[in-house]
């Protein structure tokens, strides 16, 4: 059956016109006459059986019902101009995947080890998005997605890769009077807004005593933890995997135990078993899975 969908032509000038609120102003934008640009709107109009813009001698003002319809062309444009930037950029000889994970996770720890997965597959780009909080896989546009475990999942195929464990990272210019358990109680500690009760949760599991756990600025972010304990703000608690280049470099220290409970269980989750997945889906789980299981530990 064939679709009831104006013109492009028509779309492009309704929008560049209800954005400019201008008809000639639309024209010089689009390399049009003012004329053709009347005409266009007129013609959607017509097809609508709607009026877009009212005419008041050489003046248009966009109606309500234009201004919701503008809003609503404006984002299927957009959407279509990034749809199509996204094929015309995908190799001619090779494959493109569509990867959604947490942004920090992403920064921490999958992109610094992205160069080892194009050296041994050269023609498959792999695109990151961040997403937060769990979402429904099927449809979303995703081709797989690295988070922590969740119900959400169900029905997927989940693949585990990492267990988050909190330890307290600091610079080591704050630990000159000594690292002992008094010490962390002596230090600022810095707190993650989602996790409030996490440095209470540590104090029971380590038996350290921490007058006021609770006490401390607090962060939206682990990243921003790691940023405010290398600028030594502070002690940090914060997931191993995302500072374990900083403590082999010496940039943090950990001189206190590490939490004994798991905070979080990332995962790789695909809408299929990966044997059954695309060539570049199955090369991508493979090699992040090969990665993930030789994790190297720091002192």
């Amino acid at each position: 059956m064939r679709r009831k969908i104006p013109s492009n032509s028509a779309l492009m000038a309704f929008e560049a016109s209800a954005r400019h609120g201008s008809f000639a102003r639309a024209a010089d934008e689009l390399a049009l006459t003012e004329g053709a640009i009347s005409r266009q709107i007129g013609r959607l109009e017509a097809f609508l059986g709607v009026t877009l813009f009212e005419r008041v001698g050489n003046r248009v003002r966009l109606l309500p019902s234009g201004e919701r319809y503008a809003a609503q062309v404006r984002e299927s444009l957009d959407r279509l101009e990034r749809d199509s930037q996204y094929l015309m950029g995908q190799p001619s000889d090779g494959a493109s995947i569509d990867i959604a994970t947490i942004p920090t996770f992403a920064t921490r720890w999958l992109i610094p080890r992205l160069g080892r997965f194009q050296e041994r597959h050269p023609n498959i780009i792999v695109h990151l998005a961040e997403r937060m909080e769990p979402f429904v896989l099927a449809g979303s546009g995703f081709d797989a997605a690295i988070h922590f475990e969740h119900p959400a999942w169900t029905g997927m195929r989940t693949h585990r890769l990492l267990h988050e464990t909190l330890v307290p990272v600091c610079h080591p210019t704050l630990l000159n009077k000594g690292a002992d358990a008094a010490s962390l109680d002596r230090l600022p500690r810095l707190h993650r807004r989602q996790n409030p009760d996490a440095w209470q949760r540590y104090a029971q599991e380590t038996g350290i005593t921490l007058t006021n756990p609770a006490i401390g600025p607090c962060y939206d972010l682990h990243i921003m933890l790691i940023e405010a304990a290398l600028a030594g703000l502070g002690v940090a608690l914060v997931p191993r995997l995302y500072v374990e280049t900083e403590l082999v470099e010496g940039r943090l220290v950990a001189p206190w135990p590490e939490g004994q409970s798991i905070s979080k269980t990332f995962s790789l989750i695909l809408p299929e078993p990966i044997r059954l997945s695309d060539g570049p889906i199955q090369a991508f789980a493979d090699w992040l899975l090969s990665e993930a299981h030789t994790l190297p530990r720091a002192g």
